[in-house]
């Protein structure tokens, strides 16, 4: 069956009963703390299950863009060794908030896989949450008594808590679960191996369909567990999964969903899918990553080194690396390959096809670069294959900068015959994993409920400055080296940071007392006000006041921001849409979609178009509650990624110049930001430029700055024309260093000439030792390598000094250290006891520092002495 079919039962199936069919949320999570991605078709309505906002209908069905990497459901290693995890999948469900409950959500769970989808029910088995003594929770006697309906006791399997009992963290809502599996298997398999014994035993063909999950506790911070007023049904159904069961497959990669991507990956590579064990994993993890990329881009996680772009990084860097030592694709592709994801989705994932060039664009780039980097983590690799073991400090060089996963790394050298340090390696990821966590580690403790028929803020910062208002919740925060509280009010001013803006700060007064408020943000729904302390009387009302002064520089740097956009379409092209965004007091910052550096004339032009509609003098018209398919009949461009309701927030400056969907504060007239300044404009990542700007005071102050610079300027180059004198200084900066490069060169081949008068014969080797004082060590390996290739059977041996420091470099030829088992670590570290140092490197090559200055001349006189008597041996 189809899987567009199958979604469409489903939708069907869960509007009859009800249901209102929502859009998915967009697969990266914002306004959630502890998500980057959404895993989980609950993710959106989490706050309705936390119980802090009341959800408009009782009834939901959709299905959900999620992704597993990390944390919990960390699903990546698994993916494409097996043949049905993915990273990328969609999820079907249907929820209910406080209306109906265990019996009818698996009343219809089964007429749906059973009377639509038409699974055979012999091969159907169900589990239910068997009890936890330690929860003191009992079996789940009421799904029982239900699925006792509906099929024979002998399918109804009793689970563990850690099958049937979902959370959804350390704290929050929980509650049993009733999962539905399915058994696969040839019907000898399943005679000779019952389908009870291999539930939830991770076997790949009998598997988890769809889990039902009761929300009825939430599990509070010292491990208890309280009724929650209501109780929620939350179902989750994995379509991948499904549309493998209808259609009795063995692999969600035989479906119909991958059937385009992987013939599109025949084509690009030239092999078959099928035809071997390291080509099926190749096509299943590329296929598969291929999509999550594609979704994740779509989404506003653009690859970087930071939090949500550096997991699509490893996820595009590891379908690269199985295309480039699997299938031999030394080119890019993914590019190509993703216009396939886009055809197969661009009906239900209607942005896909908006922002399909963008996509393509961003993983061209991305890969160009992998491709270059990895090119050059092979060159690094080729320079060890003559050890016998390789450190473990090289082996994390490899995967820190190359990108190159420690398997890859063992393989590559497993096949020359050399081992790798695998502990040492080990050693150094933790250490770094121990630096990429935070500094300052926090614990907060449970929510505090004063005023429990209350639970959302009403935000009223739009038309006041302060207000009077009730603290609903509050929690404590525990960090290093103080307390500070996280306070939830009934009503605020404060401007939690959205959408780009910072959060207001400000402070609350309780009579007399003032407390600092240092930080706005939402969380999940939440306004949260981030306090110094709490007032002593916390159920009394407290007047909330916010920073006005801050908050009117980011008012005019956010109007200018909407400026700057369409500013940039008007002179770029419509191509440009906002990729990711700051406003803060001191200056705006905006990302957006274009390939290449904007020259200094199309700066100017944005500069002066901006400027020019600031001494416009323009109203800024804001409308609340539009509803959102007109307001893009009338062009309103959208934050990316951001999910919308059905009524939305319009910001317009010129109906015929700038229209956004915002919820951000601005000016009342453009008059008021002054001036508006463009400090850089840059590259930060693939597809990605930023522009960087300032208003109002800070770009008055800037032009003040400048303005004194160039008259200092003036004074120093005693000229009027700072162009000409720059100019004149860099060429004569220029001719300056080809004479020293010049002079270099020369010294360099009278030092080579020098070196080669003075050669030791020993037999048939060659011997150069040499004093080289103050020169540069990369100069004397130079010299030692042009050498080599000169003189063979050589042993090379300088000493000089750095910073007063003395250096030893020793090179012996390869084909001596393999005919006369000599090994440079092992004689430099002899030589090197007269610097009081030690040293390292390879059999070839290796260097050593030390502190005794002193001791080079005894190094030399013993040199002379040690190779001939290893040589006359």
């Amino acid at each position: 069956m189809d899987t567009k079919k199958i979604r469409q039962i489903f939708f069907d199936f869960f509007q009859e009963k009800g249901h209102t069919i929502v859009e998915s949320a967009p697969i990266t999570v914002k306004d959630d703390p502890t998500l980057m991605f959404t895993n989980a078709g609950m993710n959106q309505f989490k706050d309705i299950f936390l119980g802090n906002i009341k959800s408009n209908t009782k009834r939901i069905a959709n299905t959900q863009k999620c992704l597993r990497v990390s944390g919990k459901h960390n699903d990546l290693e698994e993916v494409g060794v097996d043949k049905y995890h993915h990273t990328m999948f969609e999820m079907l469900g249907n929820w209910s908030f406080g209306d109906y409950f265990k019996k009818d959500a698996i009343k219809w769970a089964w007429e749906l896989l059973t009377k639509k989808y038409n699974l055979d029910e012999s091969r159907l088995y169900v589990t239910i949450f068997g009890g936890d003594n330690s929860d003191g929770l009992s079996r789940d006697l009421e799904s029982y008594d239900y699925w006792k309906e509906i099929v024979d006791e002998s399918k109804i399997i009793d689970g563990s808590k850690k099958d049937n009992f979902w959370e959804m963290g350390d704290t929050g809502p929980c509650g049993p679960c009733s999962e539905i599996h399915i058994d696969l298997r040839d019907t000898k398999e399943i005679q000779k191996n019952p389908t009870h014994k291999l539930i939830n035993k991770d076997h790949p063909e009998v598997i988890e369909i769809w889990n039902l999950v009761f929300i009825e506790f939430n599990r509070k911070k010292d491990g208890s567990l309280k009724n929650l007023p209501e109780k929620h049904v939350d179902t989750g159904m994995g379509l991948e999964r499904l549309a493998m069961a209808i259609d009795s497959l063995k692999s969600t990669y035989d479906t119909n969903i991958f059937k385009s991507i992987i013939t599109s990956l025949e084509k690009i590579s030239g092999k078959k899918y099928g035809e071997k064990k390291d080509i099926n994993i190749a096509f299943r993890v590329i296929c598969d990553h291929i999509r999550a990329i594609v979704f994740t881009v779509s989404d506003g996680a653009i690859p970087s080194n930071n939090k949500s772009g550096y997991v699509v990084r490893r996820i595009l860097r590891r379908a690269v690396r199985y295309g480039y030592s699997t299938l031999n694709l030394t080119r890019p592709f993914l590019n190509v390959l993703s216009e396939s994801v886009i055809n197969e989705y661009k009906n239900i994932f209607k942005n896909l096809s908006r922002q399909k060039k963008f996509i393509m664009e961003v993983i061209l780039e991305e890969e160009k670069a992998f491709l270059a980097t990895l090119e050059k983590g092979l060159k690094r690799i080729n320079d060890y294959v003559h050890n016998e073991r390789v450190s473990g400090e090289l082996v994390f060089e490899l995967y820190d900068t190359y990108g190159f996963p420690i398997d890859l790394t063992e393989l590559i050298f497993r096949e020359r015959g050399i081992e790798i340090d695998k502990d040492k390696f080990k050693e150094l990821l933790d250490n770094q994993r121990k630096r990429s966590r935070n500094v300052i580690k926090s614990v907060s403790e449970d929510w505090q409920y004063l005023k429990k028929e209350k639970r959302g803020t009403l935000f009223i910062g739009y038309e006041k400055n302060e207000s009077s208002s009730e603290i609903i919740m509050y929690r404590e925060v525990k960090l290093d080296d103080q307390i500070i509280y996280n306070v939830v009010f009934d009503s605020t001013p404060f401007y939690p940071e959205s959408g780009g803006q910072v959060g207001d700060i400000g402070y609350m007064l309780d009579g007399d007392e003032k407390i600092n408020i240092i930080k706005t943000y939402k969380e999940n729904d939440l306004i949260v006000h981030v306090s110094e302390n709490l007032p002593k009387s916390i159920e009394n009302k407290v007047k909330l006041i916010i920073d006005n002064k801050r908050r009117g520089f980011i008012s005019k740097n956010h109007s200018a921001t909407h400026l700057l956009h369409a500013a940039l379409r008007n002179v770029l092209g419509d191509h440009v849409s906002q990729k990711g965004s700051l406003v803060s007091e001191k200056v705006l910052r905006f990302d957006f979609s274009h390939f290449s550096k904007i020259d200094s004339e199309s700066i100017d032009k944005i500069s002066d178009i901006v400027n020019d509609k600031i001494i416009e003098n323009i109203k800024v018209n804001i409308e609340d509650d539009v509803n959102i398919n007109e307001a893009k009949k009338r062009g309103a461009t959208a934050l990316f990624g951001e999910k919308y309701g059905d009524k939305v927030r319009v910001v317009t400056i010129d109906e015929k110049f700038s229209i956004e969907l915002c919820g951000g504060t601005h000016v009342q007239n453009t008059s008021e930001i002054g001036h508006f300044k463009i400090l850089s404009e840059s590259s930060i990542s693939s597809g990605v430029r930023r522009i960087e700007a300032i208003t109002s005071i800070a770009s008055e102050k800037f032009s003040k700055i400048e303005s004194k610079l160039i008259n200092d300027l003036k004074i120093i180059l005693k000229s009027n024309n700072i162009l000409d004198s720059v100019n004149s200084l860099i060429n004569k900066n220029r001719s300056l260093e080809k004479e020293i490069t010049s002079n270099n060169k020369d010294r360099k081949k009278n030092l080579r000439d020098k070196l080669l008068s003075s050669v030791i014969k020993e037999g048939d080797v060659n011997i150069i030792i040499h004093n080289f004082k103050n020169e540069k060590m990369e100069l004397v390996k130079q010299l030692a390598f042009e050498l080599e290739k000169e003189k063979n059977n050589m042993i090379f041996l300088g000493t000089l000094s750095n910073s007063n420091k003395p250096i030893i470099v020793l090179m012996i030829s390869k084909n001596l250290c393999d005919k006369m088992s000599l090994d440079a670590n092992v004689i430099i570290n002899k030589l090197a006891s007269h610097i009081e140092g030690s040293g390292g490197g390879q059999k070839f090559l290796a260097t050593a520092g030390g502190k005794k200055l002193s001791g080079t001349d005894k190094v030399i006189k013993e040199a002379k002495s040690l190779f001939s008597s290893i040589l006359n041996n």
